[in-house]
């Protein structure tokens, strides 16, 4: 059934996956380094994102298909390293995920990181012990995403960035890194997370509404980039008053100037909202890869359960797990053009998607972003030998 509601949840669920611990303080680092110019980054990273978000949602709606059958369809045994490639990656960034809500609680809480990552995780836990775990989670990310853009807008107000300047840079930028586009785009819809929102819409039984699933993406980017902007805006003007912000901890330290010891609560809320979110909506898609296993699909609830609980047994062994996350930071670099490549050729393989004529110029812009993604994938593969 195409309600409406299954188009809001999807969107809400694509996107709180993106806004994630990571999303944070990259978003913090890069602001920090391009000042007002990141507004520009911020526009093209946008466009990147949605181009890719439109192009897979639209293939996976007409095909009925999940990404890694798609993969298996255009070369059979490439589904296999999808799922691979996608559930690896699912699982450690799930482990960064963990710390995050961990570090949240701790802020808020005062409890240790343990303490804070068992209370954290079991949170995400419980939406699955539910028969009607899909609308709870459709309930979380919207309610959670929702808090974060209140409370991220109350510090950009509080902090006073200058608008006329950000406008004036977007277009016209003093700096500029292509490395940050890459990233942000990434950072965005790289790995698992371009099919998040697909994959909750195939579960909801949605059926060639086209128009609907064009403004589920819309939605879930402007969501992801409201955040990413009020944050960018917050974090600048800490920069314009003159302030220096802590290289450990660049995002916590903005809210912290601008709005004191409570600016710094409002960061602990907002980073365990954005890991909460992030940890359900990696596990959900990442099993969701698994679902042709018939195991799988008659437990997906506690299969999902068992995803977190091994995520939160690896944060507990190792807690700094620097060495794999740079690995599955290599990984997502490779994984967006080898995903986004192989729907773009399913969008013109008749046996997969009927009549349905895909749009051409959404395509070839498409390949653009495949173009652009591989670099930023090359480029990752490069910080793997400090791993070793």
């Amino acid at each position: 059934m195409n309600s409406k509601s299954a188009f809001v949840g999807a969107a809400f669920l694509m996107a709180t996956s993106a806004i994630g611990p990571g999303f944070l303080t990259q978003t913090a680092q890069f602001t920090q380094s391009l000042g007002s110019s990141f507004a520009c980054v911020l526009l093209l990273s946008v466009g990147m994102s949605l181009i890719a978000q439109l192009n897979v949602w639209r293939i996976l709606i007409v095909s009925q298909k999940r990404g890694h059958e798609i993969a298996s369809a255009v070369l059979p045994g490439l589904g296999g390293l999808l799922i691979v490639f996608i559930c690896f990656g699912g699982l450690v960034f799930n482990v960064g995920n963990v710390g995050g809500v961990a570090l949240g609680m701790q802020i808020l809480t005062g409890l240790d990181l343990k303490s804070g990552a068992l209370l954290g995780a079991s949170l995400g836990m419980l939406i699955f012990v539910s028969k009607r775990a899909g609308a709870l989670m459709d309930k979380l990310t919207q309610i959670l995403g929702a808090l974060m853009i209140l409370l991220v807008g109350y510090i950009a107000l509080s902090t006073t960035p200058p608008l006329t300047q950000v406008v004036k840079a977007a277009i016209m930028p003093s700096e500029f890194s292509i490395l940050a586009v890459l990233t942000l785009s990434g950072g965005t819809i790289g790995g698992y997370i371009i099919f998040a929102g697909g994959h909750r819409l195939l579960d909801s039984g949605v059926k060639h509404d086209l128009k609907q699933v064009d403004f589920s993406a819309y939605l879930g980017i402007g969501i992801a980039t409201l955040v990413r902007l009020l944050l960018f805006l917050a974090v600048l003007g800490v920069l314009d008053a003159g302030h220096v912000l802590d290289k450990a901890n660049p995002a916590g330290s903005a809210f912290k100037i601008a709005a004191g010891d409570w600016g710094y609560k409002i960061f602990g809320m907002v980073f365990m909202a954005a890991s909460l979110t992030s940890i359900v909506g990696a596990a959900y898609t990442s099993v969701s890869f698994l679902k042709g296993f018939a195991l799988v699909r008659a437990h997906e609830n506690g299969c999902i359960i068992g995803f977190i609980v091994v995520s939160t047994l690896l944060f507990m062994l190792i807690q700094r797990p620097i060495a794999l996350l740079i690995i599955a930071g290599a990984l997502n670099g490779l994984i967006l053009p080898l995903s986004l490549g192989v729907v773009l050729i399913a969008g013109y393989k008749k046996d997969l998607v009927g009549s349905y004529q895909h749009s051409k110029i959404l395509a070839c812009l498409g390949v653009v972003v495949v173009l652009f993604s591989a670099y930023l994938g090359g480029l990752s593969l490069k910080h793997l030998g400090s791993v070793f």
